[in-house]
């Protein structure tokens, strides 16, 4: 007999963990589909160190809020998975793991939806695509064309310093990944290529605030995705959480012997192309800095709030020369076994079997709405502000759509 549920939501991270938080709040059926292991990829896809980029006292979720004596620290991403799973015991999720849905489709017009699983499948009248921010990782098509003498990495399957080859590493993106990674593996004493893409920089701390307080209080987190052109939003802005917190500039990694170069355009072996736009890239990155600076004083000036920020203020960026620029890379001669691409990640939604997406493969949405009644998205990138897809964010989304639910909107 086939299996009927109000709402199925699939993926049991943050994301669908916040939703059915909500729904049980409102007393609505449902079933979270989980397809390994609750929050499966803060356990299987980050590296050693990795640290939580914002502060614990970030850490939210519906009815949850971080009770620690650290507030300030950045959290191990173990914490984080620790905070997962505690949150799934707390709210009694009804998570069904190691349930993956093959298929989802749409047998007619208000009749809702079909997911089909290895075994037998569940109808739903409606259902939240909640499977995470970070889907896929990436891989530009020239990696096929790198010699497999080289060890090709992503983010999500990299380690630690000593799990590589011995020889010099590449890395291939300068968003927040590429540039922890280059970081920690130059401080391992490793021999470092960083391939840069466009990024933002800013303070870790300014006046004694962390760059999120600044960024909450700036109104950058309540800007939406479709106040920018064609919904294309700006690059990640590059911190890290190891250490205490620290800022991460590209050009002082340079300085300190990281070798920086353009975007990688070609390979045929051993060999790589390479963009000579480098120092155009770094431009930008320390207009972003400025920028930064320049509206966090305005906002102080603004505001009257002297009272209670620290009266030290950071070194104004030292001027660091401009990098060598290159237009190719021979990774024989520079010893380089292994290229890590940080170069972001794509949507894994081939499963999904209803037209909702654009020509770029992108779910059309609207702060998780989509055109087809009952079909929802959650906990993406962007999704409706840049506070989707973090764990403080995507309450007030599941909250929304669960409004939307309720006003029987989707039938």
């Amino acid at each position: 007999m086939r299996e009927q549920k109000d709402v199925v939501v699939i993926g049991g991270g943050q994301a669908g963990l916040a939703m059915s938080s909500v729904l049980q709040h409102r007393g609505r059926e449902h079933l979270i589909l989980e397809r390994r292991r609750i929050g499966e990829r803060w356990r299987t896809e980050r590296w050693d160190s990795l640290r939580f980029q914002f502060p614990n006292w970030t850490l939210q979720l519906p009815g949850y809020t971080y009770r620690g004596n650290d507030p300030d620290r950045f959290a191990h991403y173990s914490e984080i998975l620790g905070v997962v799973e505690d949150y799934a015991v707390s709210t009694g999720a009804p998570v069904r793991e190691n349930t993956e849905a093959l298929a989802l489709t749409r047998p007619g017009a208000g009749d809702g939806f079909e997911v089909s699983l290895t075994e037998g499948s569940i109808h739903a009248q409606r259902v939240v695509i909640a499977t995470g921010p970070f889907q896929r990782p990436r891989i530009p098509g020239l990696a096929r064309d790198v010699s497999p003498s080289v060890l090709q990495l992503d983010p999500t399957r990299y380690r630690s310093p000593e799990a590589l080859p011995a020889g010099a590493v590449l890395i291939v993106g300068s968003g927040a990944s590429g540039c922890q990674i280059a970081d920690e593996l130059l401080h391992a004493g490793r021999r470092v290529y960083l391939s840069v893409s466009r990024h933002r920089r800013a303070p870790r701390r300014f006046r004694g605030r962390d760059v999120y307080w600044w960024l909450e209080a700036l109104g950058r987190f309540t800007q939406t995705i479709d106040s920018f052109p064609a919904r294309q939003y700006p690059p990640s802005t590059v911190v890290t959480g190891v250490n205490g917190g620290y800022d991460l500039n590209v050009r002082q990694l340079a300085a300190d012997g990281v070798k920086v170069l353009g975007r990688v355009i070609g390979a045929s072996g051993r060999n790589l192309a390479v963009l000579v736009n480098a120092n155009q890239v770094l431009d930008e990155a320390d207009q972003a800095y400025t920028g930064f600076l320049s509206a966090a004083r305005q906002f102080i000036s603004g505001n009257a709030i002297e009272q209670g920020l620290e009266q030290e203020e950071p070194e104004e960026p030292t001027h660091l020369p401009a990098v060598e620029e290159v237009d190719s890379l021979n990774l024989a001669r520079e010893g380089i076994n292994t290229i890590i691409w940080a170069t972001g990640y794509a949507y894994d939604f081939d499963w999904i079997k209803t037209p909702v997406f654009d020509d770029r493969g992108r779910p059309i949405q609207q702060r998780g709405v989509t055109p087809v009644p009952g079909l929802y998205f959650l906990g993406l990138h962007w999704m409706h502000t840049f506070k989707s897809g973090l764990l403080s964010g995507v309450g007030a989304d599941a909250e929304f759509l669960a409004d939307h639910m309720a006003r029987g909107s989707d039938r």
